[in-house]
């Protein structure tokens, strides 16, 4: 059963805005038109200054310059993260994966990525990560990469013995909040942030899998499994899941970005907790800015899909492993996240008009935090295409995904750092661990 046939009473109307409301397109409309408002002073709490845009362009070029001089930029995407310290984490992966077909080591990727990147958000100043197999402590996101790495490798999230280096429904349904709490060192010493959010994603998670057989497989269903699905019609379900077909007709050569995205919306959907819902649809990270009118609730929502875009992201490298072109990267959209909204307020593109907004915690769903991440999708297009122009590059050679790595993630970790102790970011955010 999908999303659609939750509730029959769905109408037309609703079926397309959930379906609208899934789109880059939509993120970019919506944002966009926030934006505009922004430009002519007509927002509650920001305003925007374009004059700042070069001087924000230059400064992350120059970060792009420090970290990848060649301009050969990776995307952004969890498995940098896997990388951090120098330590070659992806070349252990890959030891402990030899022998297995390239189908099976993308599918036990995309179990990997999937399961880290839910356990991503924002994990607070006051946690660390300590490696034991190289004595290296880790913070924030990378501790977080690095945690989840090795609570992969050690079976956490498999209900099989004999297969620990996979997650499936079974295994994370029987997660518990005290393993996950152990995975990650949490102690009164050492708190991390939503963790019982963490845990209740990755539950709904094991739920969703069951849920959606034609994309998870029947049996052992897994999120790996959904690279068997965007293969398409060279696939057929057999047995314990998916497994290509020995036709001669070749696999797909090239497949759209936003095709991932759709796959990743459409299968966790159902996963995010307390979320607005067009009937009985969970529309996940959508949420309502009162700025924007019309005739219908849903004229008021804007979409980000923050954490599923980075997750399509991080998805993108184990297909192109196995030999496929992704197309169309800038359809999908800048993250509205913490490090790259920093940067616009660090560096005045974006002012707050009320300073007292500084010193408060706010909820992801407050009118502060849903004006500040939009207006942050449509700068990192903005700074993209400055960035571009001053390089002399194409959207085919400097995609955004790579102006985000290279890049503006970094720069407003940098410019964070520069400016306050601990390189906590300008605004505060009451985390629930689902969202940043």
């Amino acid at each position: 059963m999908n999303n659609y046939e939750q509730q029959v009473t769905c109408s037309d109307e609703q079926r397309w805005a959930i379906a609208y409301l899934r789109t880059p397109v939509a993120i970019r409309e919506r944002c966009d038109r926030l934006f505009t408002l922004a430009c002519a002073d007509q927002l509650q709490h920001f305003r925007c200054d374009l004059t700042q845009l070069d001087k924000v362009a230059n400064y992350v070029i120059k970060v792009i310059r420090d970290e990848y001089p060649d301009l050969n930029i990776p995307f952004h995407s969890r498995w940098r993260h896997f990388e951090v310290g120098n330590v070659p984490r992806i070349a252990e992966l890959e030891e402990k994966l030899a022998g297995l077909t390239p189908l099976e080591k993308a599918q036990t990727k995309f179990d990997l990525a999937i399961i880290s990147v839910l356990l991503d958000a924002g994990a607070g100043s006051d946690w660390q990560y300590h490696e034991q197999e190289t004595g290296i402590v880790f913070r924030r996101s990378e501790g977080l990469a690095v945690a989840s790495f090795r609570m992969f490798c050690q079976g956490a999230f498999s209900s099989d013995a004999e297969s620990p280096l996979q997650a499936d429904a079974q295994g994370l349904q029987g997660l518990t909040v005290d393993k996950l709490a152990q995975g990650f060192q949490v102690s009164q010493t050492n708190p991390l942030l939503g963790v019982e959010g963490r845990l209740e994603l990755l539950q709904r998670l094991g739920r969703s899998l069951l849920r959606e057989p034609h994309l998870f497989g029947q049996e052992n269903s897994r999120p790996g499994n959904l690279v068997s699905y965007l293969l398409g019609s060279q696939v057929e379900r057999q047995g314990t899941g998916f497994t290509a077909l020995s036709s001669p007709s070749p696999l797909p050569t090239s497949l759209p970005a936003t095709t991932v995205l759709s796959a990743v919306l459409e299968g966790l959907g159902n996963i995010w907790p307390g979320r607005l819902a067009i009937a009985g649809v969970n529309l996940g990270d959508v949420w309502v800015h009162p700025a924007l009118k019309g005739e219908h609730p849903s004229d008021q929502y804007v979409p980000f899909h923050k954490l599923s875009q980075w997750l399509t992201y991080s998805l993108l490298e184990p297909l192109q492993e196995l030999g496929l072109e992704i197309t169309g990267l800038d359809q999908m959209t800048g993250l509205p996240e913490y490090r790259n909204g920093g940067l616009c307020l660090d560096l005045g593109l974006l002012e707050v008009k009320n300073t007292a907004i500084l010193q408060e915690r706010h909820l992801p769903g407050s009118e502060v935090i849903v004006e500040w991440r939009s207006l942050t999708v449509s700068l990192l297009d903005k700074i993209a295409a400055a960035i571009r122009q001053q390089l002399n590059l194409s959207e085919v050679d400097l995609p955004l995904v790579k102006v985000l790595q290279g890049g503006t993630w970094t720069a407003g970790r940098r410019i964070a750092a520069q400016l306050r102790v601990g390189g906590v970011p300008p605004l505060q955010i009451e985390s629930d661990g689902t969202v940043f």
